[in-house]
């Protein structure tokens, strides 16, 4: 890439002015002539650069690399300086900020240097278990080695546009197979739209997303008195099938308009990363007033524009899973779904697993999870995002094993039952409630299609007020009572329904 920015002046470009203080200690002589030249040539003394600074008043580490020497290749003595800059990030409780751009492991140096990715690993991955945040930015190029350990470790990924991003050098591909590597694949945009990289940005942008990243995972929630509950008026009683018909309304908020309206604060994020993307799930870090959570949203907009969810989508969600847990935040889970898909590709995509896995993860996941249903919640793919230590509940939202023109057909042989068979089956929000599924209805007034803006910030007012009290709860007693909840859910219905 024509042009390409030098370590030390991406690092002050990212940093508040003058702020950059390096870590480096420096290194001594060397027998190798290569990085001899390298250091003449860069004024540098290893391919990796280390230190703190500020971005936006906040105090930060960096570890950043310099392709200008020896490719930015990773040897021992720049894996020691890398991971004891991590080490004291760590010690430190700083968060870092990661920007490699290597060809990956030193060649001249063997196997020796090709294991040093394993320390770095390890390291980031400590960093990581303390609760601290791991951003990384993708520079051009980011190959091997590098993007197989420490580049692929982030929390939140970011690369540079147009930026060569790969495992494999296309010249070893070359050589290996007598043919070019097809264009187009390690591109950073291409990685974006395999749902591996959270973004592609310019370097002059660097500074403002990782502001944005670490409002959202440093900054304490506020303590304030909040507003009491909604509630204390009686809501009417609204037919099941009535609720069903108004949840479907192609101009009912979703969650990115809930978003929109009631966070103060959102960071979108990008897919699995691990090569799959489904537009059906929004994942992001979000602020809800004075609270910071990882949202993933059911996105029932794209589900109709683009098609049903199918196995990436909650492969995507189990990422806001184990992101919940690594940075210490609550789960909000926004269920609004007309059923994920029901198709060959679903099936050997592994959906009912993924179904599966999400059920075993979310209930068992140590951190305060909250599960709001916005509206459609039909079959498996609400099932997944349910169980959670809070749930509420739209006052037109509903859940049920499938739609039910399809719970008629296999009742009845005919869709003509449908809301009959809706009211019998206790989908309605009233319903979830009473059978002890969902903790309180937000109302709509009387339908939140009719008023979008005020019913979002109703929810999000409800969010805050939720999450604030699960943050004074301690995390053991949390998950007890969440495995209590859903152990004894049903039981009254099966004990009556005992004979002898």
């Amino acid at each position: 890439m024509a042009g390409r920015m030098t370590a030390l002046e991406l690092v002050e470009l990212a940093l508040d002015d003058g702020s950059f203080r390096s870590w480096d200690r420096p290194l001594g002589p060397v027998a190798d002539a290569d990085v001899t030249a390298a250091r003449e040539r860069t004024g540098l003394d290893e391919a990796v650069i280390t230190g703190e600074g500020l971005l936006h008043d906040r105090r930060v580490a960096v570890v950043a690399c310099e392709f200008g020497f020896l490719a930015g290749s990773i040897g021992v003595a720049a894996a020691e300086r890398l991971v004891s800059a991590v080490e004291r990030a760590t010690a430190e409780r700083l968060p870092l900020l990661a920007a490699p751009a290597s060809g990956g492991t030193r060649m001249q140096e063997g196997t020796v240097a090709f294991l040093q990715m394993v320390k770095i690993s390890a390291a980031v991955t400590q960093h990581k278990a303390a609760g601290l945040p791991y951003l990384v930015y993708l520079r051009d190029p980011t190959l091997g080695g590098v993007l197989a350990s420490w580049g692929s470790l982030g929390h939140v990924t970011a690369a540079e546009p147009g930026a060569m991003i790969g495992f494999l050098g296309p010249r070893v591909y070359r050589s290996l197979y007598g043919e070019p590597f097809p264009e187009g694949v390690q591109v950073a945009e291409n990685l974006y739209r395999h749902g591996l990289v959270d973004a592609v940005l310019p370097p002059q942008a660097l500074a403002g997303i990782a502001d944005r990243a670490l409002r959202i995972l440093l900054t304490p929630p506020v303590e304030r008195p909040m507003e009491p509950p909604v509630g204390g008026t009686p809501l009417p009683d609204v037919p099941a099938w009535e609720s069903i018909t108004r949840s479907r309304r192609a101009d009912r908020p979703g969650v990115r308009q809930l978003l929109r309206y009631a966070a103060s604060d959102v960071l979108p994020l990008n897919g699995t990363g691990e090569g799959e993307q489904d537009p059906g799930l929004y994942l992001a870090l979000a602020r809800f007033g004075g609270v910071s959570c990882v949202l993933l949203g059911q996105d029932r907009r794209t589900q109709t524009d683009v098609g049903p969810m199918g196995p990436a989508a909650l492969r995507a969600a189990r990422r806001g899973f184990r992101l919940a847990h690594e940075l210490n935040l609550p789960l909000v889970t926004v269920i609004d779904t007309p059923g994920a898909a029901l198709s060959p590709e679903a099936e050997e995509g592994g959906l009912a697993g993924e179904i599966a896995r999400c059920l075993s993860e979310l209930v068992t996941l140590e951190a305060p999870t909250l599960s709001i249903l916005l509206g459609q919640g039909c079959g498996g793919g609400a099932l997944a995002l349910i169980p959670c230590d809070r749930v509420l509940v739209a006052q037109h939202g509903w859940l049920s094993p499938l739609p039910p023109e399809g719970a008629s057909a296999i009742v009845h042989r005919d869709v003509e039952h449908a809301p009959e068979l809706a009211a019998a089956q206790g989908v309605r929000s009233a319903d979830l409630v009473a059978d002890g599924i969902a903790d309180r209805v937000v109302p709509e007034h009387p339908d939140a299609a009719d008023e979008p803006e005020a019913f979002c910030r109703r929810v999000g007012r409800e969010l805050e007020r939720e999450l604030a009290a699960m943050l004074h709860r301690r995390r053991p007693d949390l998950l007890t009572e969440r495995l209590r909840r859903y152990r004894a859910l049903g039981t009254t219905r099966a004990r009556a329904q005992t004979v002898g």
